[in-house]
């Protein structure tokens, strides 16, 4: 097979609706040409992004002959997008073949080649000139392949990629994507849907590594993941500020490295610093095996109890009320995938703008870089798991809650997990390798301070053994065990969704003892003829006519209802939500981001609470006369 002829390099976007500004600066020869992953940096590696060769076929069917591909699609937009030059969905009973080639650098040869895939969605085999290399099932998180063995210099090389995903038809993790979209759930996004690459290594180097702050000693962890590598290896780690070293340690690769950080610069959304870090490896006899650029925070993320014995969520051992925004992480143009990285950093740098200090990412995860705008933008990120099982369940995820509280269902009876999807061993099993992949990708974001495994029991199952789990695994960071519903008393969260009643203190005989977070609230609409993904079809909990009307009922919400709860316990609150969304059309700002539908200037001023020291000690205050 040769490279892709100029013909069929040939590109447009497919259909004619709704899009960005960004859009218009897609180039198939450059797409997203940003380094994918800011806090691993190596030197050397080869973009794989562009257009490849594609084709659909019956999932019983072999891998596409050379003459059986279908066309070009352009990588990493999935194949439902209107980016990915194809705009067609994927149905369970198939499956989606990709194909490219590529040439390596003659300087590349002698060193181990890795593949890099940062998200394909959801099961994907992976064939280097004709030879299974390697299988992943998991449409979130990054995964990579050794190809060494497999690959030729001075020739082409075919890479073939080969994807499954049944969407809510199997029972996977999946988010909100659905083969109906309507209402609350959006377009299936199928495929490669992040960026794919290539680097060259020492057959001995770092897989990963592990950074962990501790505010209280000074000192950053670090510990590395060396894979199958043997022998007596070095590494050296130099922390910068500024360009200037600041710290420096030198210990052997198998054990933790401890780097004291003299009265360290702590980050926060009022200061977001981040130091720069070098791990170099160094072989037996001191020769620079692996070397990485990389950065860290000095944050923690606590709960501690306030004045008045009230437990709040604290960043850096001070409480600090944390007010955000759901994000969906949706584009009308690349679904899942934000056509630049300008367009990727918008949607934070909006938050910021507002006077939001913090995001909750709803059961989607980013690619590697939108938690690096979040780090150095100084944005709290509220992670959920995209969840799965059976789906949207109206008895479990509404009726029940609503009319007999959450606290009274069994997540763990088998009726439960019967009626969520989770019967199955092996699905819930599946679950947690991709929330352990998920924790994995993210520990290291200085941002993320929250942890969400379940969101209104969907596809929930036994949360407390679950939270606990996720606590094993990150010690440092709070879990939100049942974020809304089925709320099984566990841990130091008590966590409420609320739309259709007026905001209130909850009903908890324990809420002393537990934080008080309002983990959804709001949803206001307001939908504005031609910024719509369907003209005259439009969702919101509460509808409004004017940006006027819109902004009244919000300033309202917060300063009649939300702010008096901060003296009562009050820790935390998400408003629904930041963009409009397919029919949604409760955002901030329309699905194009084309309209702010209030002015930020506005909302940053109506904010300013949640950045007052005085406010917060106020509340300590009254918190302790028994507000």
């Amino acid at each position: 097979m040769t490279a892709i002829g100029q013909k069929e390099r040939e590109w447009r976007m497919a259909g004619e609706g709704l899009r960005t500004r960004w859009s218009a600066d897609v180039d198939p020869e450059a797409v997203l040409p940003e380094y994918p992953r800011p806090q691993m940096v190596r030197d050397e590696w080869m973009n794989l992004n562009g257009l490849w060769e594609y084709a659909v076929r019956p999932l019983e069917a072999e891998e596409a002959a050379d003459k059986d591909y279908d066309g070009t699609i352009l990588v990493p937009f999935p194949i439902e997008s209107a980016l990915s030059g194809v705009g067609r969905p994927m149905r369970p009973e198939e499956r989606l073949c990709y194909r490219r080639s590529f040439e390596l650098p003659a300087e590349w040869e002698g060193r181990s080649v890795i593949l890099n895939l940062g998200a394909v969605d959801w099961k994907t085999e992976v064939r280097v000139n004709g030879q299974v290399v390697g299988e992943h099932s998991g449409g979130y998180c990054p995964f990579r392949f050794d190809i060494t063995r497999h690959i030729r210099f001075a020739e082409q090389n075919v890479i073939a990629i080969i994807v499954w995903d049944p969407t809510d038809a199997y029972g996977q993790e999946r988010g909100k994507q659905t083969l109906q979209p309507k209402g609350l759930f959006y377009t299936a996004v199928s495929g490669i849907w992040q960026t794919v690459w290539l680097e060259p290594v020492s057959e001995r180097h770092v897989r990963s590594f592990r950074l962990t702050p501790d505010i209280d000693a000074g000192e950053l962890t670090i510990e590395l993941d060396m894979g199958e590598a043997s022998g007596l290896l070095t590494v050296e780690a130099v922390a910068m500020e500024d360009g200037k070293e600041v710290a420096s340690a030198l210990g052997e690769a198998s054990s933790p490295i401890k780097l004291r950080i003299p009265e360290a610069k702590l980050w926060s959304p009022a200061t977001p610093f981040l130091y720069g870090l070098e791990i170099r490896l160094l072989g037996e006899n001191g020769v620079v095996l692996d070397r990485i650029g990389s950065y860290f925070g000095m944050r923690s993320f606590t709960i501690e109890a306030d004045g008045g014995g009230r437990k709040r969520l604290c960043l850096n051992h001070e409480p600090l009320f944390q007010h955000g925004l759901l994000d969906q992480g949706y584009w009308p143009d690349g679904l899942y995938t934000a056509p630049t990285d300008e367009a990727l950093a918008y949607d934070p740098q909006m938050a910021k703008a507002m006077g939001f200090n913090m995001i909750r990412k709803h059961i989607k995860v980013e690619p590697a870089r939108w938690y690096y705008h979040c780090d150095r933008l100084g944005l709290i990120v509220w992670q959920d798991m995209p969840n799965g099982g059976a789906g949207w369940n109206h008895l479990h995820h509404l009726i029940l809650p609503n009319l007999f509280g959450s606290a009274r269902i069994d997540d763990r009876s088998e009726r439960t997990l019967r009626a969520l999807g989770r019967a199955d061993p092996a699905n819930r099993e599946q679950y947690r390798k991709e929330l352990k992949e998920m924790i994995d990708a993210l520990y290291n974001s200085p941002c993320i301070g929250m942890w969400v495994p379940f969101n209104e029991a969907w596809g929930q199952f036994h949360a407390a053994e679950t939270a606990a789990w996720v606590e094993s695994c990150d010690p440092t960071r709070p879990v939100d065990h049942a974020s809304g519903w089925h709320d099984q008393g566990y841990g130091d969260l008590k966590s409420v969704h609320t739309y259709f009643r007026k905001l209130r203190k909850p009903r908890d005989k324990g809420s002393r003892e537990r934080v008080y977070v309002l983990s959804e609230y709001g949803g206001y609409g307001l939908p504005l003829p031609g910024h719509a993904w369907r003209e005259g079809k439009s969702f919101g909990y509460r509808k409004y006519k004017s940006a006027e009307q819109l902004y009244e009922k919000y300033r309202s919400l917060i300063e009649d209802q939300l702010k008096p709860l901060i003296p009562q316990g009050l820790s935390a609150a998400v408003y629904t939500q930041l963009t409009d969304v397919e029919t949604e059309a409760n955002g901030l700002m329309t699905y194009d981001r084309e309209v702010v539908k209030i002015d930020p200037a506005r909302l940053r001023e109506l904010h300013r609470f949640i950045e007052s020291r005085e406010t917060r000690a106020c509340e300590e205050e009254r918190a302790t006369d028994g507000g």
